[in-house]
């Protein structure tokens, strides 16, 4: 169950003038604590804080990541290396983002998340000022292996912090966010990274991605408390939320119960939960080599294969786009010279899109099939629907590219933008249903499930960047993108069986799931 929306228990409240009000009761989803020290409980702008700290990290990750892509060109010419070389500095980079989250998400469980937020932003920064000293290939190429192994916990750990703080009913919009930084990034390094290096040197790409890494390790010490928290509920009754709904107009207006704000305040057996104690860094449960196994044991759900698959074909797709397509546009009919990384305007577009789509979309569909169900129930399948349209958009979007990019002409590249913006808009609202669906499903081992989506994906990724410069030289881009569009076809057709049978896979797995008071 999801959300409790309780159509049979209800209050009628009258107002001065003798209105009506017909008070539905909403049980808040995770349950929370008395403790003011649950995440759950944290006032809004602490957890608008976090949102942002988590978002701000996961923008400044793929913008290093992705910042090198438009500058191809000019260090092919620099460090005297071919077009299929030089794909690799993605390819690696973009294989360590995903792999490392093997031991952070783990470590994560088992000292905390901020520990590990903290080092990973500092190993970020510290790796990115290498890559800005770098003076041959080879210490460059080191040097982005490092910077993906600091950017990693962007992509598994964040979006854990992001889960632990909101109710379910408020994940989707949150999550909405955090994915909107984590596609901008990818597309504003791309548009701004050639511009740099062309105006400046590659190596300021470097240096402003250092500055931002640093900015990036100051709000999280200053901004993210640690958000591992243990929970006990309350065992007296909660009444949890309020939706008042107006018998006049039908407006509703959402508060906390006003009951469990003042147990909170009355309560004498927490300790107030101060910014100097928010700043604590320290958790230690236990078990670490346990952690480092449990994420695999998170295949056996099928959840997890169906985003990950969706996942690592839509980054695999963008990354492959992003690295292929500003080294198209320098040559001719085309010679953009510098303007290169204007492919990605398309992409921004697309990202922007699809913010909307699942701002707009993510949480509605859930709260709405709670409030129509005579129990008030509404399960993690209610969301996969809503997945149909950006996985279509984004298939066909490849094919676009690929074939637009097989036939130049002075206004292809009109295709090239399309392309990239229709799979744009597919990466932002696909992974932001994609992973509310794994935390409203296996609440208890989301962090797991995102460990093995977010390697696999890196995997995907890192084998088509890998072989798709001398796959485009030999075949042109038509069959590479044309398979790709494929596969990333075959894995959106699963959605089909997970939507009709996921609610079965689910009880029929269950047993595999660990007890946790806030599953």
């Amino acid at each position: 169950m999801l959300i409790d929306l309780s159509r049979k228990e209800h209050d009628l409240e009258r107002t001065a003038t003798g209105t009506e009000h017909t008070v539905d009761h909403v049980r808040l989803v995770p349950r929370p604590s008395d403790d003011p020290a649950d995440p759950l409980n944290w006032s809004l702008w602490r957890k608008l804080a976090i949102l942002w700290a988590s978002s701000f990290y996961s923008f400044v990750n793929n913008w290093n990541s992705s910042a090198v892509a438009p500058a191809i060109p000019i260090l092919a010419v620099v460090l005297q290396k071919d077009f299929a070389q030089l794909t690799h500095l993605v390819a690696v980079n973009v294989l360590l983002a995903g792999a490392a989250n093997l031991w952070w998400v783990p470590l994560a469980n088992v000292y905390g998340r901020r520990p590990v937020l903290l080092f990973c932003t500092l190993l970020m920064t510290f790796s990115t000022m290498w890559c800005g000293l770098a003076g041959s290939f080879n210490s460059l190429l080191a040097a982005r292996v490092v910077q993906g192994i600091g950017i990693a916990a962007a992509d598994a750990v964040a979006p854990d912090v992001v889960g632990e703080i909101f109710f379910v009913h408020q994940r989707g919009r949150a999550m909405a966010i955090y994915t909107v930084f984590l596609a901008l990034g990818s597309l504003v390094g791309g548009v701004t990274g050639g511009y740099i290096a062309s105006a400046y040197g590659y190596k300021y790409i470097f240096w402003i991605g250092t500055a931002l890494s640093a900015a990036s390790f100051l709000f999280i010490l200053f901004l993210q408390p640690e958000t591992l928290y243990d929970r006990v509920v309350p065992a007296a009754p909660y009444n949890g939320a309020h939706t008042h709904t107006d018998k006049e107009d039908g407006s509703t207006m959402e508060s906390k119960g006003s009951d469990h704000i003042a147990h909170l305040e009355e309560s004498s057996s927490y300790r107030p939960f101060t910014y100097g104690r928010s700043l604590r860094v320290g958790v230690n449960r236990g078990g670490l080599f346990r952690a480092l196994l449990r994420p695999w044991a998170s295949l056996l759900f099928p959840g997890t294969w169906l985003v990950m698959l969706h996942y690592g074909g839509l980054v695999g797709g963008i990354v492959t786009l992003s690295t292929v397509g500003p080294t198209l546009l320098a040559m001719p009919p085309y010679l953009w010279g510098a303007n290169v990384g204007l492919l990605n305007v398309g992409g921004i577009i697309g990202t922007l899109l699809g913010a909307v789509y699942a701002y707009l979309t993510a949480d509605r569909r859930i709260t709405a099939s709670a409030s129509h169900d005579s129990g008030g129930h509404a399960e993690p399948e209610t969301r996969l629907p809503l997945l149909a349209p950006p996985l279509f958009i984004a298939t066909t979007g490849m094919w676009v590219f690929g074939f637009s990019a097989q036939y130049p002409g002075p206004t292809r590249w009109v295709g090239l933008e399309f392309g990239l913006g229709m799979l744009a808009f597919g990466l932002m609202s696909v992974p932001s249903i994609g992973f509310n669906y794994i935390i409203d499903s296996y609440n208890a081992i989301s962090g797991d499930c995102f460990v093995m989506i977010v390697s696999f994906r890196a995997v995907i990724s890192f084998a088509w960047t890998f072989f798709v410069g001398q796959w485009v030289t030999k075949s042109g881009p038509a069959e590479p993108f044309g398979i790709f569009g494929m596969l990333l076809g075959i894995f959106s057709l699963l959605t089909i069986p997970q939507w009709l049978y996921g609610k079965r896979t689910r009880i029929a797995t269950q047993k595999w799931l660990p007890k946790r008071a806030d599953h």
